[in-house]
């Protein structure tokens, strides 16, 4: 099982390709986060903002999502931390997370990073196979990657991986050997996301040439739930699945395994795949059954519009007659009840 994470109030800034050194055939942050280019400002204003918020607690982190941090130019990227470091010296802000490239990362960076109080960096890796970073065009290497986690862990950083599933030149196969490397290289924490066709993108272009096909969306939740499995059964904490729910992104959405709640459908499918298919599997002679589960874990077995249930029933011709809570249960424990 995965190593439970102390929760805290994030307040997220996107710096929307901001840094980027060029665009990924996949990306325009712009429209999938709906943020324009930030500033001091704007920065002072969402701080104040999160701090004037109900949802407010004592362990405050900012976090620089959607571009490119460290590839900002250093007096611009210095400013925006030193703003975040006033908090910080005033015990409002506990921490500060950045998003960045793997080949945005060298010494000179890390110490800046190292005395502006930032403790976790974030690396938009997408894939750990070579030939599916050429044709994402995301220029930079696996071994880029390899190196700056290292560099990064070495220095004391809390440090987490992006994967995309369904890159262009991407498989099951090449996707699941990306995990098993990322398992390998031990990070603090995960992201999954499932690649969609953006408008405006070199994608999009690409799927109306034929050119690309997207995964499903039943491919690409089976595919991650597979992926997330691996992670969770190796200590590794994946703490997001899935884009986003932002009305920019949905209005420019083409084609692709979207779902607004995408998390939701992998982790109900990882529960119901390995834990629960297995059990009822082993009964003979049964032709309906009750469900008993630790209560949290309900809507996970019932699943999106009872659609676990659904899964379930078609996969073992079992009847389920009721997911019902037992207390007494630990989470990862399962009862069943055959008539």
């Amino acid at each position: 099982m995965a190593k439970k994470r102390l929760k805290r109030f994030i307040v997220p800034i996107f710096i929307s390709n901001q840094g980027c050194p060029h665009k990924c055939v996949f990306c325009d942050q712009k429209k999938i986060t709906g943020s324009i280019k930030v500033d001091i400002d704007k920065v002072k204003d969402t701080i104040e903002t999160a701090i004037r918020s109900k949802r407010w607690k004592d362990k405050i982190e900012v976090a620089f999502y959607g571009g490119t941090f460290t590839n900002l130019p250093i007096k611009y990227m210095k400013s925006l931390l030193e703003v975040i470091r006033y908090y910080i010296e005033k015990g409002i802000i506990e921490s500060i997370r950045i998003s960045t490239r793997p080949d945005s990362i060298n010494d000179h960076i890390i110490d800046i990073l190292k005395e502006h109080n930032v403790n976790t960096v974030e690396l938009g890796v997408q894939s750990l196979d070579d030939n599916v970073l050429t044709l994402s065009k995301r220029g930079h290497t696996s071994k880029d990657t390899i190196e700056s986690l290292y560099k990064l862990k070495e220095a004391g950083f809390q440090v987490g991986i992006q994967i995309m599933a369904g890159l262009p030149g991407d498989t099951k196969e090449t996707f699941m050997n990306t995990i098993k490397k990322v398992i390998n290289l031990h990070p603090d924490m995960v992201r999954l996301y499932p690649t969609v066709v953006v408008k405006g993108t070199e994608l999009e272009r690409m799927y109306r040439e034929g050119k690309y096909t997207p995964l499903s969306l039943e491919e690409a939740v089976d595919i991650c739930s597979d992926a997330l499995k691996e992670l969770e059964e190796r200590g590794i904490p994946v703490i997001r699945i899935g884009l986003m729910n932002s009305e920019s992104l949905k209005r420019n959405i083409v084609a692709g395994p979207w779902h607004p709640s995408f998390g939701f459908l992998v982790r109900s499918k990882m529960l119901i795949k390995n834990r629960i298919l297995p059990m009822l599997r082993n009964l003979k002679d049964k032709a309906s059954t009750s469900i008993f589960v630790y209560p949290n874990l309900i809507p996970l077995v019932r699943g999106y519009k009872n659609q676990g249930i659904k899964l379930i029933e078609s996969e073992t011709g079992i009847k389920i007659l009721k997911i019902l809570p037992d207390a007494s249960l630990k989470e990862e424990k399962i009862r069943i009840e055959g008539v």
